[in-house]
């Protein structure tokens, strides 16, 4: 399975990461997920959140979660995740994650366990602001 993990301060520009990438005839499913910052939290209006990382751990966590997925879902051909750091605006995309696999089953299942993972054990903190 190829897989591809940026963390970066910078914008999430869709249309760039889609354009690269790669494709293959064994996979009949893309799917594409992008997580936007709400313009609140718990109730109360905000700007956005800024999130913080320990980096090294973050990518650990992730490589595990990469593994744990293919051991799940060995037709799974790739995984891209893209995730934010810093102050993201309301309104902006944080999280960014696509998978490819043979048939859409596999694709969305896998999906939703990485972000659902993702979400309970990579050390990424938000505070909203």
């Amino acid at each position: 399975m190829e897989r591809s993990l940026t963390l970066s301060s910078d914008p999430i520009r869709e249309a760039d990461l889609v354009s690269a990438a790669a494709s293959s005839e064994r996979m009949g499913a893309v799917i594409r997920f992008s997580g936007v910052v709400r313009g609140e939290e718990d109730g109360a209006p905000i700007r956005g959140i800024d999130y913080e990382a320990f980096v090294p751990m973050v990518e650990r966590q992730f490589g595990i979660l990469f593994d744990e997925l293919e051991t799940r879902w060995p037709q799974v051909g790739s995984v891209r995740l893209v995730h934010r750091l810093g102050f993201v605006a309301a309104g902006e995309a944080s999280l960014w994650v696509e998978v490819t696999a043979p048939h859409r089953g596999e694709a969305f299942a896998a999906c939703q366990w990485l972000i659902d993972r993702m979400k309970q054990v990579v050390p990424i903190w938000k505070r909203p602001k």
